[in-house]
């Protein structure tokens, strides 16, 4: 297993996904995705260790193979029950 991260931008939100490349506070990343809104977990810190609660509560967009964010403020890796549990929550589209 690639090990995955969540990053926090100041701007762009909160990704989950495994970092390509970084320089700074620029990260490429792969198979990502946008936690746009979560249940069940308090911050950014939680989410990286236990995952969400309310799995069926969360809004986190669809995946997409790579993408490059800019503003990078936080890098947290995950653990496997975090990973396990945010690869559990359906992807969120109109």
């Amino acid at each position: 297993m690639n090990q995955k991260f969540i990053i926090r931008t100041v701007h762009a939100g909160v990704f989950f996904g495994e970092i390509k490349e970084r320089n700074e506070s620029e990260a490429t990343l792969t198979n990502v995705r946008k936690l746009w809104y979560w249940n069940g977990a308090s911050a950014v810190e939680q989410l990286a260790t236990e995952g969400v609660k309310k799995p069926n509560d969360c809004k986190f967009t669809v995946i997409v193979p790579e993408l490059t964010v800019l503003g990078v403020i936080q890098v947290l890796p995950c653990t496997e029950d975090a990973v396990k549990s945010i690869e559990s929550v359906k992807e969120w589209k109109q």
